[in-house]
């Protein structure tokens, strides 16, 4: 995990213009370089690493004597740079995994590079002897991009919005800063005079499609079939392949824990591997609640089934409340349900860093929308329109919940890992009838449940937790954390405020008060982007007026019973 930040054809100081790769230094704490290009006076590079990978050489933007006209700057992890190598014979000059990006394009250009590469992913690569930029994004979004491009063809590129939002430039103080989609790249020409012009942006990789680099993944063909059993078995095998190849890693590895099925099945699973590989140190796991709230209870009884080192992070109201502001500044978003989700995330990533040597932390997110978790998945009035709306959802989660996951570690230096949104993985679960992948028996996640049923990887009563919404889980018995919200955001937003709402905000406008303080922080730090969000995270097929699953009637949190 790193911050990323590039321009070409500044009009403006490099000098000045650097301050705003600064917004970004927490992605990499451990050291920082800015670079200019070399016959381009107006163009340079950022980089703010965090060192897991090749401590020695890992420095940005990457170059190789073998191609001195090849620039790289990019974040992420490319868990196949070994089998890359191996099956194509490059020579590698460092231990660097993203050093195979180089020999990927050199060997085929931007299309098999892009479409060769498994893991996370967003980069900037410069060709100067053919005069090309080339961006690129993973399938997910797991790793952040941004760009501003203006229409005299001046272009910033950046992890995140922050970094873009206060650059000058001659025509404008800054045109649109907008996400870079996630499974595409795009192709610039790159002018004498630095500036650059698009040439095409390419969808590369779509969540459905078989990725093109499972002809030299480490697990080979599966049997094929949709009878139950092969189907059960060809997950478990997938599953654990994604999370073995995230091993990688020269720093400490730690899991995430809140004590449902998502995350539970990540620490059992990285625990089981941690052993079959011999890494010598205990797996810390980090779970945060208000006393006795369910997920610390049930992240207790998993760490203590699996052996972990467990961590319990109590979350004090005054504190969860004061965090709202910085939690809205990190995210960049005003979605509801992404900021009630992240502060427990962004606090329990902030003792993380505090207090532990963890640094590579593992997660559970993306199955809920792989799976069909949420709640409202038992509304679907079919089968087929529950696979589409996963779809969707996948599609759509780099701006929500994996923008969440991203911008609350990385806040704090930490690099995320989640192996529910393997390619591989996922491009299997979504190929399956859609018959298999619905909830049965009034549970969410029947199939995967299923699947590790015999394993013994966790207690049964944890295997079969039902859903908690994320405010229920870490929420006191005594009243949840989304009470506590509502209660302090009543007393900051006046009736009449939020009466006027659709004069003062027309696009997106705020229906209650927590969406509204919400929208105010964000306007605060980044006024007129509300295009970011395109729209508000609902359920469907059900009359929600708020995104939590406690509005919905199959919904039980244990603090109801």
């Amino acid at each position: 995990m790193c911050g990323i930040w590039a321009l070409f054809g500044s009009d403006e100081c490099l000098s000045v213009q650097c301050l705003s790769a600064m917004k970004i230094a927490h992605r990499g704490p451990d050291a920082f370089r800015f670079e200019n290009v070399n016959g381009f006076t107006n163009c340079c590079f950022g980089f703010h690493r965090l060192a897991v990978v090749d401590q020695l050489y890992g420095m940005q933007p990457i170059r190789v004597k073998k191609f001195p006209y090849l620039w790289l700057c990019y974040n992420g992890e490319i868990y196949n740079f070994k089998q890359l190598q191996k099956q194509f014979g490059f020579d590698f000059q460092t231990l660097v995994d993203g050093e195979v990006i180089l020999h990927l394009y050199n060997r085929g250009g931007i299309e098999q590079t892009a479409s060769m590469l498994d893991g996370v992913f967003a980069f900037i690569l410069l060709d100067t002897a053919n005069r090309k930029v080339f961006l690129a994004r993973d399938t997910y979004g797991v790793r952040p991009l941004f760009k501003v491009l203006t229409d005299d063809g001046f272009l910033g590129v950046c992890s995140e919005a922050k970094g873009l939002i206060n650059l000058k430039h001659s025509t404008s103080l800054c045109s649109k800063v907008e996400p870079f989609l996630p499974g595409h790249y795009e192709v610039l020409d790159l002018k004498p005079s630095g500036k650059v012009a698009s040439v095409e942006l390419v969808k590369f990789h779509s969540c459905k499609d078989e990725p093109l680099h499972v002809a030299c993944d480490t697990v080979e063909a599966l049997p094929s079939g949709f009878d139950l059993e092969t189907v059960k078995s060809n997950i478990r095998i997938l599953f654990e392949n994604a999370v073995r190849k995230r091993l990688m890693a020269h720093r400490r590895i730690g899991c995430l824990l809140s004590g449902g099925l998502d995350s539970s099945l990540v620490a059992a699973v990285l625990l089981k591997l941690m052993k079959e590989v011999n890494i010598n140190y205990p797996l810390q796991t980090f779970a945060i609640g208000m006393e006795n709230s369910p997920d610390l209870l049930a992240a207790r009884k998993v760490a203590a089934h699996i052996g972990s080192e467990h961590h319990e992070v109590i979350l004090n109201t005054e504190e969860g409340i004061q965090a709202i502001e910085e939690v809205i500044f990190s995210l960049e978003t005003y979605d509801i349900t992404t900021i009630r989700a992240s502060i427990g995330m962004y606090l329990v990533s902030k003792y993380i860093r505090k207090k532990t040597d963890s640094v590579v932390i593992f997660s559970g997110e993306g199955s809920d929308e792989l799976t069909q978790g949420y709640i409202y998945f038992h509304k679907a009035p079919s089968p087929e329109e529950a696979a589409e709306e996963s779809e969707r959802l996948l599609k759509e989660l780099y701006l929500f919940d994996v923008l969440r996951a991203d911008r609350t570690t990385a806040a704090h230096g930490l690099e995320l890992r989640v192996p529910f949104l393997d390619h591989r993985f996922t491009s299997y679960y979504l190929s399956l009838p859609a018959e298999l992948r619905i909830p049965k028996n009034g549970i969410e996640k029947y199939l995967l449940r299923l699947s590790f049923e015999d394993s013994n990887l966790l207690p049964k009563e944890i295997l079969w937790r039902p859903k908690e919404a994320f405010s229920d889980g870490i929420a006191s018995v005594k009243k949840s954390w989304f009470s506590i919200l509502q209660d302090y955001i009543d007393q900051q937003v006046d009736d009449l405020l939020l009466e006027k709402a659709a004069e003062k905000y027309p696009f997106n406008t705020p229906k209650t008060k927590e969406s509204y303080y919400y929208r105010q922080i964000f306007e605060k730090h980044y006024s007129g982007r509300s295009s970011w969000l395109p729209h508000y995270w609902m359920p469907r097929w059900v009359k929600a007026t708020d995104p939590s699953a406690r509005t919905l009637k199959h919904y039980k949190s244990a603090t109801q019973e």
